[in-house]
């Protein structure tokens, strides 16, 4: 397993989250975590083996699985048969698409739910309209949570090219 006791805790943390966000298998997600850890420099495939104390089957299949998803990719050096896997570049970008994409579906979703209670609030009695505080609140929450996790994907794309 990894000497470095700390790396070996990120690396568990890590993997526990990509697991419950991405449901990936675990190994994936160990394999995902070491790869960002690693850095541009790149992890092989050997390097997985040893690291992650895993057999060279399990370490292909996901491997090829996390390939597959667009999570990593690999690049080769001049005269090293050997691939360096690293976290795909535009996987940031495809997280902030989801994320972004998850909070306008809550948005929009809260603005239906608001709007049928302010049309309900015109024919109730005064102690029984809704209170319609959380829905301007988190809306407008939404809102700017969106505007500004466009605004850092638009910077990291710019950064990129």
């Amino acid at each position: 397993m990894i000497e470095d006791k700390k790396l070996c805790q990120l690396i568990e943390k890590l993997g526990v989250h990509f697991e419950q966000k991405e449901k990936i298998a675990p190994v994936a997600a160990r394999i995902k975590s070491y790869i960002i850890l690693n850095g541009k420099k790149g992890t092989t495939f050997e390097e997985l083996v040893e690291k992650l104390c895993a057999s060279k089957s399990t370490i292909s299949t996901h491997l090829t699985h996390l390939q597959g998803s667009n999570k990593i990719t690999y690049f080769t050096k001049i005269g090293d048969r050997k691939k360096y896997f690293i976290l795909n570049p535009d996987s940031i970008i495809q997280n902030i698409d989801e994320m972004v994409s998850t909070w306008t579906h809550q948005r929009d979703l809260h603005s239906e739910v608001k709007e049928f209670k302010e049309e309900m609030n015109h024919d109730l009695e005064k102690i029984e309209k809704f209170d319609l505080d959380f829905h301007n609140d988190y809306v407008e929450f939404l809102n700017q949570t969106i505007t500004s996790v466009l605004e850092l994907r638009k910077k990291l794309i710019n950064k990129n090219n």
